[in-house]
């Protein structure tokens, strides 16, 4: 099966907070977009996952572990399970970011 995401048509802004679509939910890999304003932020938390998170559009600080890395667009930032990540829109402009999360064991 194929599935093709026009990330140009999937993004989408809110003053309110920031935009969370699911592109895709699969046991194997799931597909996140999230579309930042400048202010808004996801705080740092943990999952179980493997993670990368992928800047798209825009640019802002993520935070892995006790790091906090500027990146811009087409940057990708690689993240154990259980170590804390977020990101915030605090350079001014827009970020879009696709985060993309696997099992950490794939038995």
């Amino acid at each position: 099966m194929i599935e093709v995401l026009d990330l140009k048509k999937l993004i989408k802004f809110s003053s309110e907070k920031f935009t969370r679509q699911m592109l895709s939910d699969k046991p194997e890999m799931r597909v996140a977009l999230m579309c930042l304003e400048p202010g808004q932020e996801i705080t740092p938390h943990k999952a179980p996952l493997r993670l990368m998170m992928f800047c798209v559009e825009g640019s802002g600080v993520f935070i892995v572990g006790d790091e906090e890395i500027e990146a811009d667009a087409k940057t990708a930032i690689l993240c154990d399970p259980q170590v804390p990540h977020g990101f915030k829109a605090s350079k001014g402009e827009r970020l879009v970011v696709m985060a993309v999360v696997t099992p950490a064991d794939t038995e």
